[in-house]
């Protein structure tokens, strides 16, 4: 070997010779550096110096057999330093041989491999660890998912009971809802019934007045008078009937109909109100006649409530029907507007709630928008919504239209 080709392998790794017996006969720079031992300490010392006590002896055997018949030894050694450090070198043994080509010396080059071995085994350790939390972690997912079933078992016995509960509820809702109604129909069956009784008695004292006299086309003017009042007392009692007739069957209806319905039911005790009503022909829609006659009813009767609250002088309701478009869609467009100073900021995102009322307990059970709101909603798959405007209330109800 040249002195050029030795200083390059001697400035570049880590090398070492021993004899035959594998005592220390040379080291460099590199050596002394990464062993810790100084130069002195070496020469003449057998290799073991750096073996590390975890290496087993088979290593040290299998190094000697190979060596020994002229053969290279190339592995990663694991050595100690002097002050108890563990350093890896990836190490090749070389014999060296003389002119009778028997070995005379060995010939060890190594370089410093501590970082990626050490590095190796972090992730070694890494992946052991990650295979273990993955074990542990199928476990929990397993076990979890198991619960899960189990609770989503009692879960849906749960729902069930309460969709049940939810339905008995909503059926007391309306039972409620209805009973208010109808107390609202008997009050407003007896407004309409009191002036013609008025008059009817009338009638039949001044029949009995001229019965014994000889004014027979008086007496026949008072008797039809009296079939005319007895035929309106019956009429407004079919209007009534057929209001709260429970007619479930959707079927398709014109909205001036409904319109005209509570209008008609309502007229005696809305008399003092000035009706602005602008509600064309040929909006029809698809649901319960009567239902929709029903909000509206209480819409307006809120109104009547209100300007009585109120003391409002100048009483205005205006009803009007158009038509809008949402996403191309057809939607009839009611509006119920009055000037009864509209509803309090504290109680605007309350006004649907059901048993929520601003009215008197004898007047008002608080079911009256719940219910109207639930009617839109559920019977004719539209919408009712609210909002102050100007000196009033706008009730604004979105119907899909059924043309």
């Amino acid at each position: 070997m040249s002195q050029t080709y030795q200083e390059a392998i001697e400035n570049s790794n880590i090398v070492s010779k021993t004899d035959i017996n594998g005592i220390i006969t040379f080291v460099n720079d590199e050596f002394c550096k990464i062993s810790g031992y100084k130069y002195e300490e070496l020469i003449g010392s057998n290799h073991n110096i750096v073996r590390h006590p975890d290496i087993p002896k088979s290593n040290f055997t299998l190094l000697w057999d190979t060596i020994l018949n002229k053969k290279p030894y190339k592995a990663t050694v694991k050595n100690l330093t002097k002050d108890g450090k563990t350093v890896y070198l990836n190490t090749t043994i070389t014999p060296i041989l003389d002119e009778n080509d028997k070995i005379k010396e060995f010939i060890a080059i190594r370089y410093d491999v501590t970082e990626e071995v050490e590095l190796k085994k972090r992730l070694e350790k890494k992946e052991i660890e990650l295979e273990e939390l993955n074990k542990d972690l199928e476990n929990r997912v397993f076990y979890k998912t198991k619960e899960l079933k189990e609770l989503n078992k009692t879960l849906e016995h749960r729902v069930k009971e309460e969709i049940i509960k939810n339905e008995e509820k909503q059926k007391l809702l309306f039972l409620q809802s209805r009973m208010a109604s109808l107390g609202q129909m008997l009050g407003n069956i007896a407004h309409q019934w009191r002036q013609p009784l008025t008059e009817l008695n009338l009638t039949l004292f001044n029949m009995k007045k001229f019965f014994n006299t000889n004014e027979k086309e008086k007496l026949d003017e008072l008797y039809i008078e009296s079939k005319n009042l007895i035929s309106s007392m019956s009429s407004t009692i079919d209007d009534f009937s057929n209001f709260f007739n429970p007619q479930k069957d959707k079927k398709s209806f014109e909205i001036k109909k409904a319109v005209d319905e509570a209008i008609l039911i309502l007229k005696k005790v809305i008399k003092d109100i000035n009706l602005n009503i602008d509600v064309p022909l040929n909006y029809q829609v698809l649901g319960v006649l009567n239902e929709l006659t029903q909000v509206i009813i209480n819409l307006i009767q809120n109104s009547k409530d209100a300007f009585i609250l109120n003391h409002t002088d100048k009483k205005i309701i205006q009803i009007k029907l158009s038509e809008e478009k949402f996403l191309g869609k057809k939607y009839a467009k009611l509006e119920i507007i009055d000037n009864a100073g509209g509803i309090s900021k504290d109680n605007l995102d309350k006004i649907f709630d059901p048993y929520f009322t601003t009215k008197h307990k004898s007047q008002g059970t608080g079911l009256g928008l719940f219910m109207s709101k639930m009617i839109i909603e559920k019977s004719l798959e539209g919408e009712l919504i609210h909002k102050n405007f100007e000196n009033g209330s706008n009730f604004t109800i979105f119907i899909p239209l059924n043309n």
